[in-house]
């Protein structure tokens, strides 16, 4: 059980059972008598998690949210009924630390099967988005990034469309980075089933900012229209990390 206002300690086992039974009872009844489970379960260590990954943010990069709220770095799991059909409640909670609606973000996810931990890339064109105008500039020095930060073969490769699909299971720049081309919405994660015994501890922490760490390198190219100057920040605050 996680207290209001504690440090974080780490999620509880049944937040997967919550999502199981919400996805039986996908109906605004069950979840309004639910709705403590959710809280204690979901909302109120997600918070304490994200206060505890706040400083560590700030450093990394201020414009990076890390507030603890929704639309921030929580996102609400009720679905917007004007648009949506069918069940009102989505069946995942997703934390994310991004700059902006859309952004390229690192996250957090969960659902009824898993946790996955990795980073969203928009690789579509449009104003302040920079991954697509710098995978075309940037693509040698992109290599040389997942080669020095061992990225390579740690991470899985998905395509972020109407479905999640996973394009494969390991990924390798040098073998594969001409796939990045064909995808909009890109993702590079870690997926791990419930019985991952670091998310039941503050063990997660370490975990994330291992992620983040390592990503950011990548990230660079994601959020600047001069990612190497982005990348040189990091280093000379942080080192090379891998």
């Amino acid at each position: 059980m996680i207290e209001s206002g504690t440090t974080f300690k780490g999620f509880d086992k049944e937040l997967f059972t919550f999502f199981k039974d919400l996805e039986k009872n996908n109906n605004i009844d069950w979840f309004h008598k639910n709705k403590h489970r959710y809280t204690e379960f979901l909302v109120e260590p997600a918070k304490a998690l994200v206060t505890e990954l706040a400083p560590f943010l700030n450093r990394l990069n201020p414009a990076i949210r890390s507030e603890p709220k929704f639309n921030k770095t929580l996102m609400r799991i009720n679905k917007d009924m004007r648009f949506a059909k069918g069940a009102p409640y989505k069946n995942y909670f997703l934390i994310h630390f991004g700059r902006f609606k859309l952004d390229s973000e690192f996250f957090v996810y969960f659902d009824a099967q898993s946790v996955q931990i990795g980073l969203f890339l928009n690789n579509s064109e449009d104003k302040d988005l920079y991954f697509s105008k710098n995978l075309k500039r940037y693509k040698k020095q992109m290599l040389e990034v997942f080669d020095q930060y061992k990225i390579n073969n740690r991470y899985s490769l998905y395509n972020l469309g109407k479905n999640i699909d996973l394009v494969l299971q390991k990924f390798n720049a040098n073998k594969h980075i001409d796939k990045f081309y064909d995808m909009k919405y890109i993702l590079l994660q870690k997926a791990n089933d419930p019985s991952w015994k670091k998310v039941f501890s503050d063990q997660l922490i370490i975990e994330v900012i291992k992620m983040i760490s390592t990503l950011y390198p990548l990230y660079c190219f994601a959020i600047s229209p001069q990612p190497m100057k982005e990348l040189q920040k990091f280093e000379d605050n942080f080192g090379t990390i891998v």
